[in-house]
């Protein structure tokens, strides 16, 4: 083993839906190197979504090889690895530690009509009394409630049920673990922040509770790296690895969800939008009446993530960008999206606000956050002769603004400050929009691998490089969060005035889009 005074690189594992990624960082959060290979997984008909674990575990291992030729002597270097991953889903394996089957992804939805079910029933709002969390097909609880039911065999041969990152760690120190975030909101309690058995027994899956691992709390508990793991990533035995919680709550500590003062918000603007804020006990959380969103234990004693997720994004931007260059590819012109894009703030932010109303539903799956309807639809409303392309651009940034409002208001008050992160916080206009339709401060988070460092931050922690989160905070995440974006208060008057009806057109559309659905599926209109 090298010397502690040599050990100064954490490695953070982020182990998501699009890559695996291996980053290392000093003990103080600077990013030294960063290793990512695309992440492969299949997808067939009946809503399977399947991910070979073998080659999970090769992947992880190849990108910390690589990260090794990124990081001069990162061997004699590394003083600890932390894992995280993509949420959800279900890893089985037997008690030799070997895979039963293919892992589901939190994409299979054959849980879905079982899903409705429960939905449908009185067993939902005990459910969501109990895990804080709406129930959806792409969780694990849910998932095994269907293999019960259609895959016996493959549960008869299985001795646990991991997610993603639960056997990355395994391999990684052969403890058989879950963190608390995913042990609440696959079968669990949230105040307890652990399993339970009455979860399990309303979801049915009451003889499958022996299949759950212990919840292991990575900021305060480590375990060695095994020597088999040692010799195939190339890493001195024995280093302390953390299990970092899910994915997306690592996202959210690294680009700066926690923080002392009050009302903080957290929005990562990707292709879906996720938007978190943070509680400081289990009695500060707010249930909604839709049943909807997540509640999650937060790496922060006592401390809780409330979250909510529209399905589409900048999907919809996309979308809207598509439109164009589909009419310049029909003349003969070749642009991609990048050409447009550099275009879009200017144009924007000329055009008159609030001109008109979108709903930025454009997922085929419809949407899941604030509110579940399969069958939601995008929609333009108040669209007149005069509107040109870049007026809807901006209802189109607006509606993702107000998609934004919608889920904050579900979690209790709008948070009077909001750290922005993804793809789309480049974006001067959405962040201009986004300030004035949640009348908050804005925060970009500048941070390129917010959850590998969400991640490593945990085991910074764990590892005695910090006394406290606090303080690990103020090293990692402050110095890379911009200038504070102060909402310009005429803009805000102007949405805070159109946001009702934004939410009213919401309310009043879902009969239409059920007639809509049932056109489409060949059904007659109701």
């Amino acid at each position: 083993m090298p010397t502690a005074q040599r050990r100064d690189v954490i490695v953070g594992i982020d182990a998501g839906t699009s890559l695996i990624k291996a980053v290392a960082f000093t003990r103080t959060g600077r990013q030294l190197g960063n290793v990512s290979l695309p992440n492969s997984y299949n997808a067939s008909i009946g809503g399977r979504v399947e991910q070979d674990m073998a080659r999970t575990w090769r992947d992880a291992v190849a990108a910390l090889r690589g990260l090794a030729g990124a990081v001069p002597e990162l061997a004699s270097r590394i003083a600890a690895i932390a894992v995280t991953g993509q949420g959800d889903g279900t890893w089985l394996i037997d008690e030799e530690g070997r895979p039963v089957a293919p892992a589901l992804l939190w994409l299979d939805s054959r849980a879905a009509v079982l899903v409705e079910e429960i939905r449908d029933s009185e067993r939902n709002a005990a459910l969501y009394q109990r895990t804080g969390s709406g129930l959806s097909a792409c969780q694990q609880g849910p998932q095994l409630a269907w293999m019960q039911a259609h895959a016996p065999e493959v549960l008869a041969r299985a001795d646990t049920a991991f997610h993603c990152k639960d056997w990355l760690y395994f391999l990684l120190t052969g403890q058989r673990a879950t963190d608390p975030s995913e042990a609440t909101f696959t079968c669990g309690d949230f105040r307890k922040r652990c399993f339970d058995v009455e979860t399990a027994r309303l979801m049915g899956i009451s003889d499958l509770v022996g299949l759950f691992p212990e919840v292991v709390d990575g900021v305060s508990v480590t375990h060695p790296l095994s020597r088999a793991a040692a010799l195939e990533a190339g890493l001195p035995e024995g280093i302390p690895v953390s299990l970092g919680y899910v994915d997306v709550i690592c996202n959210a500590l690294g680009a700066g969800l926690y923080d002392p003062a009050p009302d903080v918000g957290c929005t990562i603007i990707g292709s879906t939008g996720m938007h978190m804020r943070l509680v400081p006990d289990a009695g500060a959380v707010t249930l909604n009446a839709e049943a909807t969103g997540y509640t999650m234990p937060f790496p922060v004693p006592g401390h809780y993530a409330q979250m909510q997720s529209n399905m589409a994004a900048t999907l919809n931007i996309d979308w809207l960008l598509d439109l164009v260059l589909d009419v310049l590819a029909a003349e003969g012109v070749t642009r991609s999206r990048a050409d447009l894009i550099h275009r879009i703030d200017k144009h924007v932010l000329q055009v008159k606000p609030g001109e008109m109303l979108f709903h930025p539903f454009i997922s085929d799956a419809g949407e899941r956050g604030p509110f579940v309807a399969h069958e939601a639809c995008a929609q333009f409303l108040g669209l007149r002769s005069h509107h040109r392309y870049w007026d809807l651009m901006r209802a189109v940034m607006e509606g993702l603004a107000f998609a934004a409002r919608d889920c904050y208001a579900a979690m209790g008050r709008l948070p009077c400050d909001v750290r922005i992160t993804g793809g789309a916080a480049r974006s001067r206009a959405l962040c201009t929009i986004l300030a004035a339709a949640l009348d908050c401060n804005i925060r970009v988070c500048s941070r390129a691998e917010a959850g590998a460092a969400g991640a490593a931050m945990i085991a910074a922690v764990a590892t005695g490089s910090y006394p406290d989160m606090t303080s690990c905070a103020e090293d990692w995440v402050r110095p890379h969060l911009r200038e504070a974006q102060q909402p310009d208060t005429g803009l805000a008057v102007r949405y805070a005035q159109l946001f009702p009806a934004y939410l009213e057109a919401r309310l009043a559309s879902r009969p239409v889009w059920k007639q809509l659905a049932a056109l489409r599926a060949g059904g007659a209109h109701v």
